[in-house]
């Protein structure tokens, strides 16, 4: 599949923090034809280490979400190396300085994008995985006349106690590299992008995936080939990336900001978009409790918890074909709701 990458000028930004994010970009490809009425309109944000390119993984040709009949948007959060991130802001936002982006930065700029460039008004659905369900979340609640239906999976509305705990957990293990020098490093801190790897596989899968062995059917023999594996593809991320992707999920709260000014309750009532949450069982970031207590709270919500032992990563493109079905069956009755 061709990934067209295109990019979005946004000029200088004012972020939620006050800060100014100067000559903002989004990264972004999209896939089919906006219809004339552009009421065709899938929009899939990225997850923690995703992009355009993994989103791939979501769609094609027979799935739910097919280019032959829906205009996809994939656009690339920030921070995450495509569009405006400490690895690739100019002076005086490199690196180190590259300032605190929330989900609400986020998706502001997201409807910039969707509004001036395309001139799009109603947006049929917006889904993601982990992150990008986050974005999800925080799109129905930013702007709920536009969105007409959310499909998040694995993932919440605002980020919980304990997720925010394993996150500092991640962080820690990167930060404690003698040569991460607070950000303004010279060379990689490969040791703590390994350690980073290391802690984070324990927490992607469920205790049963790795007692059952499951990690022999994405081809490793032992906990640590994965363990290898996944030290390999932390280390083509940049340091500063992920920390500062890390922050934008530890702060990730629909209601964090003057729209709701921290009720969280309000948040959740207002938005009025016909939503499915999936929930992975054994998912150790985001466990079924925590959407259990946000879809009870919404006007038109529906949780269904898909029981595996694949944890967090049953999600990722390729690992389970039964979650794909899942999850496209899901996909394919909110597109056939008629919300005229």
């Amino acid at each position: 599949m061709e990934t067209p990458l295109k990019h979005f000028q946004l000029g200088n930004v004012e972020l939620l923090s006050g800060k100014i994010l100067p000559d903002a970009v989004l990264a972004y490809s999209t896939y089919g034809k906006l219809s004339p009425d552009k009421d065709n309109v899938v929009l899939l944000p990225t997850f923690y280490t995703g992009s355009h390119i993994r989103n791939e993984g979501f769609f094609g040709a027979g799935r739910a979400v097919d280019p032959a009949r829906h205009f996809v948007i994939s656009v690339n959060m920030f921070g995450n190396g495509f569009s405006s991130s400490p690895s690739n802001a100019s002076p005086p936002a490199d690196g180190q300085r590259f300032p605190e982006i929330s989900l609400y930065d986020n998706i502001s700029c997201q409807h910039r994008l969707l509004t001036e460039k395309f001139g799009i008004e109603h947006i049929r659905l917006v889904a993601g995985w982990s992150m990008a369900g986050c974005q999800a979340y925080h799109w129905a609640a930013q702007f709920p006349e536009m969105v007409e239906a959310i499909l998040p999976f694995c993932a919440s509305a605002r980020t919980s106690p304990h997720n925010f705990v394993f996150l500092e957990g991640v962080k820690a293990a990167l930060t404690a590299d003698q040569n991460w020098q607070n950000g303004h490093y010279d060379s990689p801190p490969e040791a703590g992008l390994k350690a980073f790897a290391r802690v984070y596989a324990g927490w992607a899968f469920s205790q049963t995936f790795y007692r059952d062995e499951l990690y022999k059917t994405l081809g490793f023999e032992t906990p640590e080939d994965l363990l290898k594996d996944w030290e390999a593809d932390h280390l083509e991320w940049d340091a500063n990336n992920l920390l500062s992707k890390l922050r934008t999920w530890q702060t990730a709260d629909i209601s964090a900001n003057p729209v709701y000014a921290g009720d969280f309750q309000q948040a959740l009532k207002a938005i009025q978009a016909k939503t499915i949450v999936i929930a992975c069982s054994s998912d150790l970031y985001f466990p079924p409790e925590d959407n259990e207590i946000e879809v009870c709270q919404m006007r038109d919500a529906e949780l269904r918890i898909y029981d595996s032992p694949w944890g967090h990563c049953v999600a990722s493109p390729g690992n389970d074909p039964q979650f794909t079905r899942f999850l496209d069956s899901a996909i394919s009755e909110l597109l056939e709701t008629d919300f005229s």
